[in-house]
């Protein structure tokens, strides 16, 4: 066999050909961003997550947030805790982090919305 053949039969499993791994590699360095922020209001990202849920559409079952934050209910279980005021009062401290987050992904925000409109579609379209 040529070099070019073996080449042809071996480039799907290049790491250089995966979708997958620039999505997890950004998705990885994008939670790892959020790190600080989220310190200041003693978070996790995942705790994260899920308390914007909460904050914008109130209790509901575990099911109904595991569908929404694409979890499931073992991740989801540890979390679990209705929005207390404490919770609540989170909120304001919050919106802190969407600002201290705005440019972490160096694109602009026509590229910004259109990436998440496909991401949001392929998603969407795996669920």
């Amino acid at each position: 066999m040529t070099n070019e053949i073996i080449s042809d039969r071996y480039s799907a499993i290049r790491l250089n050909n995966q979708l997958c791994f620039p999505l997890y590699a950004c998705a990885k360095e994008v939670v790892r961003q959020y790190r600080k922020p989220l310190e200041a209001l003693n978070l996790t990202y995942t705790q994260y997550i899920v308390i914007m849920v909460l904050w914008e559409f109130g209790d509901m079952t575990e099911g109904e947030l595991g569908i929404k934050v694409h979890l499931d209910s073992g991740t989801l279980a540890p979390l679990l805790i209705s929005l207390t005021e404490q919770g609540a009062v989170l909120k304001e401290k919050a919106i802190n982090v969407s600002h201290e987050m705005c440019g972490c992904i160096p694109l602009s925000e026509e590229e910004l919305s259109t990436l998440k409109k496909r991401l949001d579609k392929a998603l969407a379209k795996m669920s």
